[in-house]
């Protein structure tokens, strides 16, 4: 029987090189079983390609480390599918500027951001929640009967800090323009120069017919659409964020709907007397960077092309990159 090779103290940069590349692959790659390598699956790998005849695990670490390559970990990711991406999500982050169209909004000029949480449940709890004590956390009971759910729409007035919401049974265009029309009935939006509505694409604020229904109750109104896939782009995220962790978790209701109804709007009161524009530092040029970065992760040395017709930037239709996708985080 031969001997296990002896452990060695020296690699060549070639062989560390091929260990770090073999650890950029996925293991399908390589026709592994695996989902995604750990460091002795790495090691397991490495051998039986005869790279080394033996390493340490703590070596591969090591290396790995040097560069931040950590394969066992994951994230998930979603594919701009909008050949305008940058065009359009640039409009919103001008708007956060207090820009449009290259020039400054004017002081009889609002942004808003609106959206919709859906499903909000009312979850009644089986036995009460016990408060915290010294050495002793809340304690929630696991099991619950279902007491209904709304859905909360909400705008946020993007420089004035100014929030404005509702409760709705259902989600969809006549909740979302009872919402529109809560807020632009009220000063100064009813007398404004021009009051721009950032939106998703959400099936009650969609596309062009938003777009007309909006401008045609009130002329004053813009609607913004950001692309497919650019709710991050959208501050009223930031605010449903803060509402689900400070509001809706634990979720507790035992009197139901009504309570939740309450506790959601006497919260918007709440944030209201401390609230303040948020500060957004993310702008069209961190924009182009982040989706060059992640770009050049599957294409070399990618550049946005420029329209023959206009100034703005696009995204390559899928063909001519050969069926590569972007990505962003």
């Amino acid at each position: 029987m031969n001997p296990e090779p002896a452990a060695r103290s020296f690699f060549f940069p070639e062989e560390i090189a091929q260990i770090k590349a073999l650890a950029c692959q996925l293991p399908a790659e390589r026709g592994i079983p695996l989902s995604r390598f750990s460091i002795t699956e790495i090691v397991r790998e490495v051998i039986s390609a005869a790279i080394v005849p033996s390493v340490s695990d703590s070596s591969v670490w090591r290396w790995l480390h040097e560069d931040a390559i950590r394969p066992w970990f994951h994230r998930s990711w979603i594919y701009p599918r909008d050949t305008q991406f940058i065009e359009k999500s640039g409009k919103v982050l001008d708007l956060y500027a207090r820009q449009w169209e290259g020039n400054p909004l004017g002081p009889d000029d609002y942004s808003i951001c609106a959206d919709e949480k859906t499903s909000i449940q009312a979850r009644i709890r089986k036995h009460s929640t016990t408060p915290p004590s010294s050495g002793k956390p809340m304690k929630v009971e696991h099991e619950y009967t279902r007491g209904g759910a709304w859905t909360y729409l909400a705008a946020w007035d993007v420089h004035r800090a100014k929030i404005f919401g509702r409760c709705e049974a259902k989600s969809g265009i006549e909740p979302f323009d009872r919402l529109v029309d809560q807020v632009m009935s009220q000063a100064p939006y009813n007398t404004a120069k021009r009051v721009f509505w950032i939106v998703d694409n959400g099936s009650s604020h969609r596309g062009q017919p938003f777009v007309e229904r909006l401008q045609k109750k009130w002329p004053n109104a813009i609607a913004v659409h950001l692309p497919v896939h650019a709710s991050w782009l959208n501050q009223i995220e930031i605010y449903f964020a803060i509402v689900q962790r400070k509001v809706l978790t634990p979720n507790d209701f035992p009197s139901g709907l009504g309570m939740v109804e309450k506790r959601l709007l006497d919260f918007q009161f709440r944030y209201q007397e401390i609230a303040h524009p948020f500060k957004w530092k993310f702008n069209r040029q961190d924009l182009k960077e982040r989706i060059k970065l992640i770009s050049d992760h599957v294409i070399e040395q990618y550049q946005p092309t420029i329209s023959q017709d206009s100034n703005t930037e696009e995204f390559p239709f899928r063909s001519e990159i050969q069926e590569t996708s972007y990505a962003y985080a």
